[in-house]
């Protein structure tokens, strides 16, 4: 048996944030700790803003994400708001200096409709002036190629069981990728599949999108380093600010 509790406990395995060794969190650790709120968009088990507390951000922390059981292992930290649902959904108005879309969860925003409604209600949740900093992959690399079982990863989870987790990509339509993760024992028995869609856009139609939700880019960056953005970037590290 492995449930949602089992998933989101992976997923940290998997996806440790530590801004003392990685760049990328690092990078969003410290538009963090200059804000006095901020809102985590697609905050999963909500390690950004756990850091950040521990850092000793004394302001307003909100993480927000419709995956109930990632948000049950972010309650472990009673001293942070964490709410349940979508995007497109919120409904704060002018509450915060910074959002923030850490680990390429902008990409989560598939169609224009939903697209459009999450940066629309992201720009009414920020004050203004605020920044909206997130990263996508950036579809030029063609990073889903990478996407496939002979790469799964190998991790030891909480109870001692070795996991298998690999990923197979089902489609690419247009600029959506569709793929699956496979959590698999040991002995190759499957133990979940979860599917997913991605989209990949690129710098141009990012901006498009941002402008028209009320954004102007403020900074565009092809990693965590301040590199400009190339065609061998693997990611597009983006901080708008409210026009």
């Amino acid at each position: 048996m492995f449930t949602d509790a089992d998933a989101a406990a992976l997923y940290d395995q998997l996806n440790p944030w530590d801004a003392t060794r990685y760049p990328s969190d690092a990078f969003f650790n410290g538009l963090v700790m200059d804000a006095d709120a901020v809102l985590d968009v697609g905050c999963g088990t909500g390690s950004m803003l756990h850091q950040a507390r521990h850092f000793g951000h004394r302001g307003r922390l909100v993480g927000l994400d419709p995956d109930l059981a990632a948000l049950d292992r972010a309650r472990r930290r009673t001293d942070i708001e964490w709410v349940a649902g979508a995007a497109a959904d919120a409904s704060w108005d002018r509450e915060f200096d910074l959002a923030t879309m850490a680990g390429n969860a902008f990409q989560c925003f598939v169609s224009d409709g939903e697209l459009s409604a999450s940066l629309a209600a992201i720009r009414r949740a920020l004050r203004d002036g605020g920044r909206f900093a997130f990263d996508t992959r950036n579809p030029q690399v063609r990073e889903w190629e990478e996407w496939k079982p002979s790469n799964a990863s190998e991790v030891v989870d909480g109870s001692g069981r070795t996991l298998h987790v690999s990923h197979q990509v089902e489609s690419v339509v247009d600029d959506v990728v569709t793929l699956t993760e496979t959590t698999s024992a040991h002995d190759g028995t499957v133990l979940r599949v979860d599917r997913a869609s991605l989209r990949f856009l690129d710098v141009s139609e990012l901006g498009a999108f941002l402008h028209k939700a009320g954004f102007e880019i403020e900074a565009q960056y092809g990693g965590w380093q301040h590199e400009t953005v190339s065609d061998v970037s693997r990611s597009i590290v983006t901080i708008a600010r409210g026009a």
